[in-house]
């Protein structure tokens, strides 16, 4: 190469630096990784200043989620697993197969269980209520056991309803080992902050719970022996009506916290704190934003409506849909706007609870809740002994 083309080569290459630089760098790193779209991802920026492992917000009544991070890693759950062991519970109260009365005798299993306990006895009685009361307010696992036992006969067979009742209620990433949380023994004993809120919700549907996870001290065997709610946000948070804490070495410090505001009941969890201190104040900061943030807005059936029957006994059937309520952002709750929309007619036969139409719920134009409408009664179909008799009666006036 002579040094007229050599001058021209340099030249050449000193230009597309000066004029490109991002030449060596896309030459250097072809595969950048590309920006996502923000609106099908969750930011990456801490909304709350936590250590946690996992959060996540819900409205119970709807199940509606108001924020979450990492909510489906399955995790040690510690005693927070006592909310399913509640849920059995108090279904079996429900269903009447228990009574809040009866006596619950102690075993020689149940009496020997570690960890947070009312230091059962063998043979010991307590009643259903009072075993409840330990294992809400005392997070007691020899009583958690105790009642297991009564309903299934066994730890392993309850454990095996426990995992049931999960699945039937959709927690995906649920395996529960133990009645109460204990994880020194187990394998995989674990469970994610979403499926804790939504055992938490199938609880609360269960009010009488309330009567024990809202009170902050009370007693057994006569008062001799004081119960205090390892819940301290009873205590200290304006709403705070619930639900259970845990903690070992292995989970850290873990909560599902309830509070109910202005009629709107929010669940917070939190799994993996690394302080007590610091799991009550990210489910408080949790909670507050909740509250700070949404309104719960019940939508209601305030017309009387009716649609044409055609080939009917009667014309006209009336139709309505059920109340509901809709949680929305403060800032959206004068946007909401609802629309109706009925079938010009129905076809005879009309079955009570047949669909005629729905209730739309829009904010800014985007659907955000659809309600059907549906007929109130049935209406039968004409014959031609219906039609003569209709025809009599309309011009002989009988």
């Amino acid at each position: 190469m002579n040094k007229k083309r050599l001058i021209r080569l340099i030249s050449v290459i000193l230009a597309m630096i000066l004029i490109c630089p991002t030449f060596l760098l896309s030459a250097s790193d072809p595969e950048l990784p590309e920006t996502e779209d923000s609106d099908q991802t969750v930011s990456a920026e801490p909304l709350f200043d936590s250590d946690a492992k996992s959060l996540i917000l819900i409205e119970a009544s709807t199940g509606m989620v108001l924020y979450e991070d990492n909510a489906d890693e399955p995790l040690p759950p510690a005693s927070v697993t006592k909310i399913m062991t509640l849920l059995l519970v108090m279904e079996a109260v429900e269903r009447g197969e228990i009574k809040l009365t009866d006596p619950v005798t102690v075993s020689d299993a149940a009496a020997s269980m570690g960890g947070s306990q009312v230091y059962l006895e063998v043979g010991e009685q307590l009643s259903v209520e009072e075993m409840i009361k330990c294992v809400v307010i005392a997070s007691a696992n020899d009583a958690a056991l105790a009642l297991a036992e009564l309903i299934a006969g066994s730890e392993e067979a309850f454990v095996a309803q426990m995992n049931a009742r999960a699945k039937e209620l959709g927690m995906k990433n649920t395996n529960f080992e133990n009645t109460n949380g204990l994880d020194d023994t187990t394998d995989n004993h674990v469970i994610s902050a979403r499926d804790i809120a939504i055992m938490s919700a199938q609880l609360m549907k269960h009010t009488t719970i309330l009567k024990y996870t809202t009170v902050w001290q009370d007693s057994i065997r006569n008062g001799e022996f004081v119960l205090t709610n390892t819940n301290r946000l009873i205590r200290f948070y304006p709403g705070a009506n619930g639900l259970k804490t845990g903690s070992t070495s292995k989970a850290g410090f873990c909560i599902s916290a309830a509070a109910k505001r202005d009629g709107m009941q929010l669940i917070a969890v939190v799994m993996g704190s690394s302080t007590r201190d610091g799991r009550n104040e990210t489910a408080k900061q949790l909670l507050s934003w909740g509250f700070a943030g949404y309104t719960r807005i019940s939508v209601c059936n305030r017309e009387k409506l009716v649609i044409p029957v055609s080939r009917g006994k009667q014309s006209y059937v009336s139709v309505d849909y059920d109340s509901f309520d809709l949680i929305v952002a403060k800032k959206n709750a004068e946007k909401l706007e609802t629309v109706i929309e009925l079938d010009e007619s129905v076809d005879a036969p009309v079955k009570k609870g047949d669909p005629v139409g729905k209730m739309i719920c829009k904010i800014d134009g985007k659907v955000v809740k659809e309600a059907p409408i549906c007929a109130n009664a049935s209406v039968e179909k004409n014959t031609f002994g219906s039609l003569l008799l209709r025809l009599l009666k309309k011009y002989l006036q009988i």
